[in-house]
């Protein structure tokens, strides 16, 4: 899911693009796209586009006479940039928005599409669809920690969490806690003072750097790859690839439809965090460590000395039948 680096790369390309161009027609692919009747979607054709804005992951282009767009590009959703006027693509197209020298494409990826776009009239109705998360960016301290601590959960769940903090999702989160040496799973009531404030400033630092960052390698061209994984990361995506800090190989647990990432040694004092696919496999044999979960893991994948087990097929096949029970 784009998140706030991202869709500041987006808003970057767009602005110079959109702002004081006016739409000439809009082409709808995808009729689970639109999630509002009135206005219609077509009272913005002819209107020009005044400014372009974030709310939290959603974008928002303000048009002439107080009417609004606001797409949320969920996990798969993408802008791209394309001549005028071609078609839409039959598997990802979502929509088509034709300007006067250009045309807006919006896609999908995967079979289910939960990209949407809301067309909306007045500033308050935006405003219901901000889910209440500050930004943190430019955000002090003190504001930061309250909001944190304001509910019980993991420091993943909390920074992920859209109605405490705006923006962040999965891919940046893992990079924020590994940058601020802090386990995904320690709960924000067990936050010491000074963890709170390397979270603090690994969150400015994360999101600023990865925003000037692909701001900067994109430059005047239009983003083609949008993706939560990219060089450079230091956990996210990175599962069994060495820590770029101690060399640790990087781990992760599953939950629901996510997952985090984290190193070890960084973040959680050496301890693994129990993964619900490994759990299965290891049933009650967790280990606690590394070290044990490769020895564990050699173990149960090494081959067995029991005669039976390496005996050729033809051998088994003489081999004495067992009773059937009655």
């Amino acid at each position: 899911m784009p998140e706030l680096p991202d869709l500041e790369l987006y808003l970057h390309a767009l602005r110079p693009r959109l702002v004081g161009q006016s739409i000439e027609r809009v082409r709808i692919a995808s009729p689970f796209l639109i999630r509002t009747v009135e206005p219609p979607i077509e009272a913005a054709i002819g209107r020009a586009i005044l400014d372009l804005s974030r709310l939290g992951k959603r974008i928002v282009w303000r048009f002439e006479g107080d009417l609004f767009f606001v797409f949320h590009l969920m996990i798969a959703g993408r802008f791209q940039w394309k001549e005028k006027g071609i078609m839409i693509p039959g598997r990802l197209g979502l929509a088509a928005f034709d300007l006067p020298a250009a045309t807006l494409l919006l896609t999908e990826a995967g079979a289910k599409k939960r990209a949407s776009l809301h067309v909306v009239s007045g500033a308050d109705a935006v405003a219901s669809l901000d889910p209440g998360g500050v930004e943190v960016l430019g955000l002090g301290f003190a504001s930061f920690d309250t909001r944190l601590r304001s509910e019980n959960h993991t420091l993943k769940r909390a920074l992920t969490d859209p109605t405490l903090f705006s923006g962040i999702g999965n891919a940046y989160s893992d990079e924020i806690l590994h940058a601020a040496r802090l386990s995904p799973m320690q709960l924000t009531s067990r936050l010491e003072p000074a963890e709170a404030q390397r979270l603090f400033d690994a969150t400015q630092a994360v999101l600023t750097r990865w925003r000037d960052r692909l701001i900067a390698e994109t430059g005047e061209a239009f983003p083609s790859k949008v993706t939560a994984f990219r060089d450079g990361m230091a956990a996210h995506g990175r599962y069994g690839k060495p820590c770029p800090v101690c060399g640790t190989p990087i781990q992760r647990i599953r939950y629901a439809s996510n997952e985090a990432n984290y190193c070890p040694a960084c973040q959680t004092g050496g301890r693994l965090l129990a993964d619900r696919s490994l759990s299965r496999l290891l049933r009650d044999d967790w280990p606690r460590t590394l070290e044990e979960l490769e020895r564990r893991k050699t173990a149960r994948t090494a081959p067995s000395s029991h005669p039976e087990s390496i005996a050729p097929r033809g051998d088994r096949a003489h081999s004495p039948r067992r009773r059937r029970r009655p």
